[in-house]
């Protein structure tokens, strides 16, 4: 429930539970080193201070930009990106916020993310850093050790059933697939033992130029359920045989601000009759067969691609776990409810696998961390483009593709 409160309380809470963390790995790190506050910083003297890293940058969109008077003679930048090379870092605690130079390098981190710097204040007033400590991936639940059999969990995101994109037959060949009536005999028996399926956001892709606050002809309120119905019935199929959590996404006709809220049962009359289909929320964590997962419907990702830089997709994943934090830049440039007693994003125990939807294309890997853990992180690429789907093995926490095409020839 809203009610009136400021964004700045998510920031104190995860500063404080994220320091008492840091703190704790330091007598670890560099026990010599005495640790400080901002307002306590001294020239030249090297110390280890944590703090919010706030990230200044040129190119960011400003709302105020669009009431200003005179017209910005900066040139419109591309919209997926607003990293530039003048940005710089500043860090911040309860008691003031220094500038940072040195190794720290601005393309790589973004604001929200709580580190610990080694370092001293330069005769300009700037802090020097000399080396950083971040959270690392929290611990991990230890992985049964009996020999597991194969057992299969489908991943699936941006069906965007009702689209232009959306292709009916893709889907329903894949939704035949998992229930077992396409394939050969090996083909079956794999689809025999998959227990899972998750649609990880952007189901339904309604017509947004039918809301614009005027009543609807019945028509038109057609068009808008016809979407929702078709996925429904599909839905239905799967529901009938085997567990099913739907997550909403960015799309979907869910909240906006992070964690959404569960899609609304009764959207689905059919599917949600059975007790195998689950509206979960987004983030989503579970445990299956001892196993963790935890993921998100892409937008925490493609946020980070804007005000960050990587090689590939799965590098943005794996620096949230690194920084135990699912989504660093809500609320500042994701939107996100402002908690005031906790921040529900923070990871305090690491999954086995952790998974993105509606990403451009798949792609996965396995990190190990330095206690030990291992964690399978998976992209799951936009259906509706690709045709593709992620199967993961429980048995040995490996991944492979069903990919369905429907080209025929004239």
């Amino acid at each position: 429930m809203y009610r009136g409160q400021q964004y700045s309380q998510i920031y104190f809470v995860r500063l404080h539970m994220m320091r008492t963390l840091l703190y704790s790995l330091v007598p670890n790190w560099k026990p010599h080193l005495p640790v400080c506050t901002v307002l306590g910083l001294e020239k030249d003297k090297e110390c280890i201070v944590v703090g919010t890293l706030y990230k200044h940058m040129k190119l960011k969109p400003c709302i105020l930009d669009e009431y200003s008077k005179t017209r910005s003679t900066t040139p419109l930048v591309k919209p997926h990106n607003f990293v530039h090379p003048d940005d710089h870092l500043v860090l911040e605690d309860e008691s003031g916020r220094v500038k940072l130079a040195g190794m720290l390098s601005p393309s790589v981190y973004v604001t929200g993310s709580i580190v610990g710097l080694h370092g001293k204040e330069t005769d300009a007033g700037d802090f020097l850093v000399l080396d950083v400590l971040e959270a690392g991936l929290p611990p991990q639940i230890e992985l049964p050790l009996k020999s597991r059999e194969d057992k299969y969990v489908v991943f699936v995101s941006g069906l965007r059933v009702g689209s232009s994109f959306s292709n009916p037959l893709q889907f329903q060949l894949l939704v035949d697939h998992i229930t077992g009536h396409l394939g050969d005999e090996k083909e079956q028996g794999i689809a025999a033992q998959i227990v899972h399926v998750v649609i990880a956001g952007n189901s339904i892709e309604v017509p947004r130029g039918l809301l614009n606050g005027q009543n609807l002809a019945s028509k038109d309120q057609s068009r808008l359920s016809e979407p929702i119905k078709e996925l429904d019935i599909l839905l239905t199929q799967i529901a009938a045989g085997l567990p099913l959590d739907i997550m909403p996404g960015l799309d979907d006709p869910a909240n906006f601000a992070l964690p959404q809220q569960p899609l609304n049962r009764c959207l689905f009359p059919g599917s949600s009759a059975y007790n195998t289909f689950r509206s979960c929320t987004n983030p989503h964590c579970f445990d299956l067969d001892d196993i963790r997962f935890l993921g998100t419907s892409g937008q925490n990702i493609d946020d980070l691609e804007k005000y960050s830089e990587a090689k590939d997709k799965l590098e943005f994943v794996e620096r949230t776990l690194r920084w135990r934090h699912l989504a660093p830049t809500a609320p500042n440039t994701l939107g996100c409810y402002p908690f005031t007693d906790r921040d529900p994003f923070l990871i305090e125990s690491c999954p086995h696998v952790y998974f993105i939807g509606n990403q451009d294309k798949y792609d996965s890997r396995l990190i190990k961390g330095s206690e030990g853990q291992m964690v399978r992180l998976i992209c799951i690429p936009k259906f509706c483009e690709t045709g593709v789907a992620v199967v993961l093995n429980l048995g040995n926490l490996e991944c492979h593709t069903l990919s369905f095409g429907t080209h025929f020839s004239s």
